[in-house]
């Protein structure tokens, strides 16, 4: 079963929201005309190169017996049959979607589910090229793509793939709360947090954004989420967005490394102020 594609809001926005036959959601962002053609003109001058290296090969050739100049004309219409409708298929199928320009601009094709595109896929999306040509210089597939919000060409619907910017995931860097929590910040929270995985990553989420946001804006979202940590834990807080802060500390560091942390940032602090 394919996932299901949900529309942007705006008819301006590339990125599309994909959810995967196992309940999972993730954004793609397609490819438009641009760099798609760029990415077309680096594989023609590749495959203009081959030709031309090979062409010149066939042309000393010439010089040999009869049999070997008869054979170089069939010998060239087969490379140009291969350049025009393997190329593609190839590297594509052995490059995981990416031809070399695809490479170098940094697209890929990828079927609508998200997944990495098959090989019928490819094959089907190639052999379209000769309609999508037409009249001339891509005319065809120029206009059904800029009539489709995920620049499609006839190629694309008819397999079933897309092409997308092939951006690579990074991994976030490491959290750090500023200020560091304190010892006795940490005492007034209790020994058993009760925090699962997601209540750590919504409060994650929300002290990374809030570095995006101002004070007022980071405090109003922070009294939405803290006062049911409060409930669940029995204590009180003066600032919601710091009681998120160490209870996400807590919870990821561990009481006693917390401790220990806090007390080499307060004798660091002491330090500091006896050199000033």
């Amino acid at each position: 079963m394919h996932g299901r594609q949900e529309a942007a809001a705006s008819p301006l926005d590339t990125t599309v929201a994909i959810v995967a036959p196992e309940h999972i959601r993730f954004e793609v962002r397609v490819a438009g005309p641009a760099p798609r053609m760029l990415a077309y003109a680096i594989d023609l001058a590749i495959r203009a190169a081959i030709a031309v290296g090979c062409f010149l090969l066939l042309a000393l050739l010439q010089a040999a017996p009869a049999s070997w100049s008869e054979a170089s004309a069939g010998v060239a219409l087969l490379l140009m049959f291969a350049l025009e409708w393997g190329y593609y298929v190839l590297f594509e199928s052995i490059g995981n979607g990416r031809s070399p320009g695809k490479r170098v601009v940094g697209l890929r094709v990828i079927d609508e589910a998200g997944c990495p595109a098959t090989f019928l896929a490819i094959v089907l999306r190639n052999l379209l090229r000769a309609a999508d040509g037409l009249p001339f210089s891509y005319a065809v597939g120029l206009l059904v793509m800029s009539g489709d919000r995920r620049f499609r060409r006839l190629g694309d619907w008819v397999a079933g793939t897309m092409v997308v910017v092939d951006a690579r995931a990074r991994a976030a860097s490491a959290l750090r709360i500023e200020p560091a929590p304190s010892e006795a910040e940490l005492e007034r929270l209790p020994l058993d947090l009760r925090l699962d995985g997601a209540d750590l990553d919504a409060i994650e989420a929300f002290l990374r954004r809030e570095r995006t946001l101002g004070p007022m804006r980071g405090r109003e979202l922070a009294e939405l989420v803290a006062p049911l940590f409060a409930r669940r834990l029995g204590v009180a807080y003066s600032d919601p967005a710091r009681f998120l802060a160490l209870l996400y500390h807590r919870a990821t560091v561990g009481l006693d490394a917390a401790r220990s942390h806090a007390r080499m940032h307060a004798g660091a602090s002491m330090r500091g102020r006896a050199v000033r």
